[in-house]
């Protein structure tokens, strides 16, 4: 790679290809066992099936009586047929018989209790008349309505069937898919891995979030947007580094640990101080340095050898705060989702609305257009510098505008990636 620093770009490469290198380069790390109550959000690197049957056990789904469904032929208001009650069932708690019940016995049960040998169907506590008890719940009550083999009752197996998949490899596991494999009797799952990224925050100027600034310092933003799309990504963030404008720190920072991805913000253009990729190249591959976008041009990728068969995977994001957003969603984002088993496309939320007015871009350049949604369509934001983040949460969300398109006529449907909403 040439040394583009204080000379600038020659030429830069087109946002498909540099999404086709990283499709090419990246794939689902390693599985990894996870326990169950950790499962959730992560994607299951292999099918998961049922150890059990659930339920496992034929069960009430009434208030009632557990009965002999043949002995209640003819019941009615006017021909009701008396039980004996032999004993009562209750979740957890069997009931405790001599033998199976038997036609003419009842077993007093609720919802979700074990049916006792013998017992075929449950006839409603509705359908029922006392006719005496006892404090330990024996006595006879009288069936007033017939019911059929099977009636209110739940079977084996009904729900899952032993052995059967619950959850699908490649699936994003829901806080419902977590509670169906716990039913199923699985207590731990192999999940994808997610991906370590490091974020490197670069620049002599930088305050660390939280402090004041003064003087010529400003407060370090990108480090708390990164954080968080790494989040919403199903990344984890191994560490922030925040690394001054010193060759020897910016490579310490890219080379040392255990992250699969490291994000280097700022330092990444054609600056005097900009090392990052000078030192990226020298110590891997520099793969796309400038790109055919707006904003976000000076952004760039490449990956550095680590170990016999991985690589780890360098993002150059600009300084700017929405160039780093920008360059983070199109580059970045898709590569950790797709380390961690996700989907790589965007996951926001997206709607189609008319253009208000005519949104310009030029062919050969892909645009991120910060747009606001009003009733008579969408318009595109007339704050548009690249540093000023605050257009971000001004914005209703953001437009693409490809590089073989010159933008869109008034009138026209476009379709908006909305911020703040994602899709499941």
């Amino acid at each position: 790679m040439s040394d583009v620093r204080a000379r600038g770009f020659e030429r830069r490469t087109t946002v498909p290809a540099a999404l086709a290198i990283l499709a090419r380069r990246t794939a689902p790390l390693d599985a990894e066992t996870v326990p169950i109550e950790q499962a959730a959000g992560r994607v299951a690197a292999a099918d998961v099936r049922a150890r059990i049957a659930v339920p496992h056990f034929a069960r009430s789904m009434m208030d009632g009586y557990a009965v002999v469904a043949e002995a209640t032929l003819g019941a009615s208001p006017y021909h009701p047929q008396p039980h004996q009650i032999i004993g009562t069932a209750r979740p957890g708690r069997p009931a405790q018989l001599a033998g199976p019940v038997e036609p003419g016995q009842a077993v007093n049960i609720t919802t979700g209790a074990p049916m006792p040998a013998g017992a075929d169907a449950v006839v409603m506590v509705e359908r029922t008349e006392p006719m005496s008890a006892t404090r330990d719940g024996a006595g006879a009550v009288a069936v007033t309505a017939p019911v059929s083999p099977g009636k209110h009752v739940g079977t084996i197996g009904e729900d899952i069937e032993s052995g059967s998949v619950v959850i699908a490899k490649g699936r994003r596991i829901r806080p419902q898919d977590a509670g169906v494999a716990a039913s199923a009797g699985i207590g731990a799952l192999e999940m994808v891995r997610r991906p370590l990224v490091r974020i490197m925050i670069t620049g002599d100027e930088l305050l660390a979030p939280g402090q004041l600034p003064t003087g010529p310092h400003i407060v370090d933003s990108n480090s708390l947007v990164l954080a968080a799309l790494i989040d919403r990504d199903g990344g984890v963030v191994e560490t922030i580094d925040r690394t001054p404008d010193d060759p020897a720190a910016v490579r310490e920072s890219m080379t040392t640990g255990t992250a699969d991805v490291v994000l280097v913000s700022g330092g990444s253009s054609v600056g005097p101080e900009d090392h990052a990729p000078v030192i990226l190249a020298e110590v891997g591959q520099v793969a796309v340095h400038g790109v055919a976008m707006r904003p976000a041009s000076p952004a760039g990728f490449g990956f550095i050898p680590d170990g016999a068969s991985r690589e780890r995977i360098v993002f150059l994001l600009p300084g700017n705060p929405v160039s780093c957003l920008c360059a983070y969603e199109f580059f970045a984002g898709p590569t950790i989702r797709t380390l961690g088993g996700r989907s790589r496309h965007w996951p926001h939320l997206r709607r189609h609305v008319r253009a208000a007015s005519k949104l310009v871009s030029v062919l050969g350049r892909t645009d991120y257009m910060r747009v606001i949604l009003s009733d008579d369509g969408v318009h595109p934001l007339m704050t548009s510098g690249a540093s000023i983040l605050s257009s971000t949460t001004r914005a209703d969300g953001a437009i693409i505008v490809p590089d073989e398109h010159e933008g869109h006529a008034a009138g026209e449907l476009v379709e908006v990636l909305l911020y703040g909403d994602q899709e499941p």
